[in-house]
């Protein structure tokens, strides 16, 4: 048997994640996305372990499953706020935050291991992330000589991730001085109603980094959402207001934030609604097949089953769930 879960992969797993995850809230509240961590966390694990001689593809499949939870932990900036937003909560308070977060987590691997058949193993779905992460594992697994272009090419992706940092390091500092602006913005008004509209560029080395990591479909959708909100939205609620005495940044900010938002929050709602309605008849097959296994375990023939197809057993995935749902509904 191979070295899988080791020591050594859990905690670099944990430095990669406490450094992405501090990125990942850090840009979510400010573009509002997050950017996926699994592609960047493999390239780095690979490049860590490669210095082990006992380095395994599954130590290195560790390392970025455990840093890809940096992705999913930072979404929730998405929902805490919200309970301030509804008058729920006050403030912060640090260690209910912290068990939400924590008791959240388990939850969601206690769900995708129904989802996991369903959504993975019995779907057409492409999953180009992750078929681009397993190349990169592989990649770094190969000590053939036939592959030795392959890790090169991935030794110049990790070299090309380092200069962009150093680069927007550099620029950060820069546009501190005062010497570039990083920030072209102006508001106008739009005939005699009332109507006003605006842009704002933004330059941001960073941000680049992430367009480049969610791909052209999501940074062209975001591109259609801002033309939306401000090419329609706020000309045309600041037009209904009739407002030509306030100044037209302000009326701008005020009209996007109490009216064009709601519409945004709207979609995102529609769509979650949507998806869980899609949802149903996976999780329904992936509750079959996790049974199934699980009989097939009793039936003494657990130990035909390929590695990858031993979930944990259905019923402590059940009691797991149940046990974390309660103590996070006593706190929120």
């Amino acid at each position: 048997m191979r070295k899988e879960l080791t020591v050594r992969g859990l905690i670099i797993g944990i430095i990669i994640t406490l450094v992405f995850t501090a990125a990942n809230v850090y840009f979510g509240l400010k573009a509002g996305l997050t950017f996926s961590t699994s592609i960047p966390a493999a390239v780095i694990s690979m490049a860590i372990l490669r210095g082990f001689k006992d380095a395994t593809i599954q130590e290195n499949n560790i390392v970025q499953t455990v840093a890809s939870a940096a992705g999913t932990l930072s979404s929730i900036i998405f929902v805490l706020p919200g309970l301030i937003m509804i008058g729920w909560w006050t403030e912060f308070p640090f260690w209910t935050s912290f068990w939400i977060c924590a008791l959240g987590g388990i939850l969601g691997v206690m769900y995708s291991i129904p989802l996991r058949r369903a959504l993975v193993t019995q779907s057409d779905l492409p999953y180009p992330e992750g078929v681009a992460c397993a190349e990169v594992l592989k990649v770094g697994s190969s000590g053939d000589s036939e592959h030795a272009s392959e890790v090169e090419h991935g030794r110049a992706g990790l070299l090309a991730v380092l200069w962009g940092s150093i680069v927007a390091a550099v620029f950060a500092v820069v546009v501190q001085t005062q010497l570039f602006a990083a920030d072209v913005a102006q508001t106008f008004r739009i005939g005699k109603r009332g109507a006003v509209s605006g842009y704002d560029f933004f330059l941001s080395f960073a941000l680049l980094g992430i367009g480049h990591l969610v791909g052209l479909s999501v940074g062209i959708a975001m591109l259609i959402g801002a033309l939306i909100g401000w090419g329609w939205g706020v000309p045309h609620y600041s037009a209904i207001a009739g407002d030509v005495t306030t100044a037209a940044a302000q009326l701008a900010q005020s009209t996007w934030s109490h009216k064009v938002r709601f519409v945004g929050a709207g979609a995102i709602g529609v769509s979650a609604i949507w998806t869980l309605l899609k949802l149903v008849k996976p999780v329904a097959s992936g509750l079959a097949g996790a049974m199934a296994a699980a009989r097939a375990r009793k039936a003494g023939k657990g130990d035909t089953l390929p590695i990858t197809e031993r979930d944990i057993p259905i019923g402590v995935v059940g009691v797991v769930t149940l046990v974390c749902m309660l103590p996070i509904g006593w706190l929120l």
